[in-house]
């Protein structure tokens, strides 16, 4: 079976787990995973970090077939490259929230399964609480009064660190903008299996700005 960010993830007791492109559903949409998941026998379902749901413990034969019936698509959940968007409410739903941090994601999704240099964690929380922890993704937007602020070089893993600001008081689509130009310059020229923040460390911030922003 061919490896992709798409591909079904091997669990401990030799069943495979997927994970689902839906971040936002209905109690439709709910009933009728649920309903399927039943008829394939599958048990289990959890949700990533970024808010997608697993469904776990299912025959990698029949993963096309029960997408089909339950209406759902596989999210990138492995591999290099762009993994799903994670999103806040923003202000569409939360009291707090400055800006709208689903249009945003939405803006963003076109990225998601694109293949990089290594994995790419992409947050967006409308406001400075930071539910979704944007200063510790490679690329985060958080939303103030003024626009979004993109944060780079963040990391939550084995070495973690805070990211940098890059740019601030950004509407949606300059915030889209900047993302692309990110992604874009350090899909050029980082190297296999350098994460943003090390690639950004290598080449000096200076260098790093100039190749994004101009």
């Amino acid at each position: 079976m061919a490896k992709s960010m798409t591909s079904p993830i091997k669990q401990r007791d030799g069943s495979y787990a997927i994970v689902l492109e839906k971040a936002i559903t209905s109690p439709e949409e709910l009933k009728k995973i649920a309903e399927v998941m039943e008829e394939f026998g599958v048990k289990l379902v959890k949700f990533t970090e970024s808010q997608r749901m697993v469904i776990v413990g299912i025959d990698p034969e029949k993963i096309e077939e029960f997408c089909e019936k339950a209406g759902v698509k596989p999210a990138p959940a492995t591999g290099r490259g762009v993994r799903s968007v994670k999103f806040c409410p923003g202000k569409a739903l939360c009291t707090l929230g400055l800006q709208d941090a689903i249009a945003m994601a939405e803006k963003l999704a076109k990225f998601e399964g694109m293949e990089l240099p290594d994995k790419m964690k992409i947050a967006v929380s409308g406001c400075p609480n930071s539910c979704t922890e944007p200063a510790v993704r490679d690329i985060g937007l958080m939303g103030k009064k003024d626009g979004f602020t993109v944060y780079v070089g963040g990391s939550a893993g084995r070495k973690p660190r805070i990211g940098r600001v890059l740019a601030e008081g950004l509407s949606m689509d300059e915030a889209a903008e900047i993302v692309e130009k990110i992604i874009d310059f350090y899909r050029k020229n980082a190297k296999k299996g350098q994460r943003l923040g090390e690639f950004i460390d290598e080449i000096g911030w200076d260098e790093f700005e100039v190749g994004v922003l101009g």
